[in-house]
């Protein structure tokens, strides 16, 4: 690992390039009907504004507060909506695994793997992801160091693959609340690997709503603008057409209307940056 930044191709987009990434969808996949009409808005908004987009949306949420809570359509049905969204809009696409035994599967539809910011430590899930040789996203957890995430980077170049995004997504501060300190940005761009800002994630509040997380929707384009000012490659956001009716982290979630009014401020500090 070095200070010299890797560029990490997800089929036809550079992430670490010279271009502000989109990673987006919604938090989970609840229709295919409510899943496709977010994607197609999504791929747009992002080819009218010039913008390298990933689509994300998860077949299954495994770490939900309650039992009770909404999960998603499951691994096979999941992976068959998402694998209908990526032919017919012809775009990339990014979902977490949870276990070992989604990886083969999940490798066989997804152009990247994501891992879970509480499965960060989980060895062999992350070994079993790089052995795919596809590009990893790692979340860090919200209990973990950005000095720690190195060993998380050694376990996925332990096999060869070299294909790593690392995305801060807020750290505990206390109960039911997370802070993000823009100084673990800094200090993981050190490691050489693309950065990956999880806007929406950041600005949750954990288990805070009596059996579900609460968020507050309001502060993510502060911490957007300034994640994209320190440097970041990709901004992640989850979005729904109605995140007050979301099955899944819509607190946290931001409504497809004023989207693009954020992507042209981000575009515009991205680009400011590059020529200081």
């Amino acid at each position: 690992m070095g200070s010299k930044k890797r560029v990490v191709k997800i089929g036809k987009i550079e992430v670490g390039g010279e271009r502000l990434v989109l990673i987006a969808g919604p938090c989970v996949i609840e229709t295919e009907e409510i899943t496709f009409r977010i994607a197609k808005f999504l791929k747009g908004l992002t080819e009218r504004l010039d913008i390298p987009f990933i689509f994300k949306s998860s077949y299954d949420k495994a770490n939900r507060t309650s039992v009770h809570s909404y999960r998603g359509p499951g691994l096979r049905e999941g992976l068959r909506i998402l694998n209908n969204i990526k032919e017919e809009l012809n775009i990339p696409i990014i979902s977490d695994v949870h276990c070992v035994r989604e990886v083969e599967e999940a490798a066989k539809v997804l152009d990247i793997i994501q891992i879970p910011a509480f499965l960060c430590r989980q060895t062999t899930l992350i070994l079993t992801a790089a052995d795919t040789k596809l590009p990893i996203n790692v979340k860090k957890g919200q209990f973990l160091s950005p000095w720690d995430i190195k060993y998380v980077i050694e376990k996925i170049t332990s096999r060869g693959n070299e294909d790593i995004l690392i995305t801060e997504r807020g750290t505990c501060f206390g109960y039911q609340n997370l802070v993000v300190d823009f100084r673990s940005l800094a200090i993981m761009k050190e490691f050489g690997y693309p950065l990956v800002f999880d806007a929406t994630h950041s600005v949750q509040l954990p288990g805070a709503g009596q059996g579900r997380s609460l968020g507050q929707r309001e502060f993510v384009p502060h911490l957007a603008r300034a994640s994209v000012a320190v440097g970041v490659d990709a901004v992640f956001m989850e979005v729904h057409e109605a995140p007050d009716h979301a099955l899944c982290d819509g607190p946290n979630a931001l409504p497809l209307d004023g989207l693009e009014q954020l992507l042209r401020g981000l575009i515009s500090i991205h680009k400011a940056i590059r020529d200081v």
